[in-house]
């Protein structure tokens, strides 16, 4: 069964739900992926979806903050949601396709301003949340399992503007890319995106301040697609959107896209 995943952080999917329906209508992925959609489940903008296709709606949400949705063309099921950390924020969402691929949604806290757990909590919370995946995928070894997301770190030099001058910065400090390293080990996850795009400066986030975003490009790669090797081999087509980042009242994240034939 082949099919087209995209992850998006749309940083608000009522503000954003125009931008939502024409990535739909151009690209047409059959799965969605969304994050930071800050709408309770019951208000997301789904009146807009359907009719372009998109009938089935697996999420999580609370009002203002987080949120995560899985929008599909395919029939899907839930597959439950973990509270990573004990936060109590909506954060994960997993769905069964019908050939049985498990499909994770994840959206990583940000971590604030300060690399240290001790001044700063959300950076704790953070570590703690990663903590809580690496666990979870040791625990619960996943087999024919895709994982997206916002995942709130850029973990290669190549995947920021400047490695040497983001090293003390939230999303790219070593102690960050340990902990999501381990995750990522726990579940023997393939980074999809960079098996396809080994080499070369790759991005998915340009920050709001830079009104020159295109061409100052300090871009940093925080969203990311993966899946376990016994499916990763069926992954082709890897790409990410960055015009999309130019549309008008974007999100400050572009989708990152991949092609499954399962």
């Amino acid at each position: 069964m082949p099919f087209t995943l995209a992850t998006w952080n749309i940083n608000s999917v009522r503000l954003r739900a125009p931008l939502v329906a024409r990535l739909m209508e151009e690209e047409a992925p059959d799965i969605l992926c969304l994050q930071e959609c800050k709408s309770p489940v019951e208000k997301l903008p789904l009146e807009v979806f359907a009719p372009l296709g998109y009938t089935h709606v697996v999420a999580r949400g609370q009002k203002g903050y987080n949120g995560v949705a899985i929008l599909s063309k395919l029939p899907l099921e839930d597959a439950g949601s973990v509270d990573f950390a004990g936060l109590d924020q909506a954060r994960h969402v997993a769905a069964r396709l019908e050939n049985g691929v498990l499909l994770h949604n994840f959206y990583v806290p940000a971590g604030g301003d300060v690399p240290d757990r001790e001044v700063n909590v959300k950076f704790g919370q953070k570590l703690d949340f990663l903590t809580g995946m690496r666990d979870f995928f040791r625990e619960s070894r996943p087999e024919r399992s895709i994982l997206v997301g916002d995942l709130n770190i850029a973990p290669g030099e190549e995947d920021v503007w400047s490695h040497k001058q983001l090293l003390k910065i939230v999303s790219h400090t070593p102690f960050e890319v340990e902990h999501l390293g381990a995750a990522q080990e726990a579940g023997g996850w393939v980074d999809v995106t960079r098996a396809h795009i080994p080499e070369g400066k790759l991005y998915s986030w340009w920050s709001y301040r830079a009104r020159d975003w295109d061409a100052a490009d300090k871009g940093r790669r925080l969203d990311h697609l993966w899946a376990t090797p016994d499916i990763a081999g069926a992954a082709a087509d890897s790409r990410i959107l960055r015009p999309v980042r130019g549309w008008e009242k974007p999100s400050d994240h572009v989708p990152v896209f991949a092609r499954f034939d399962l």
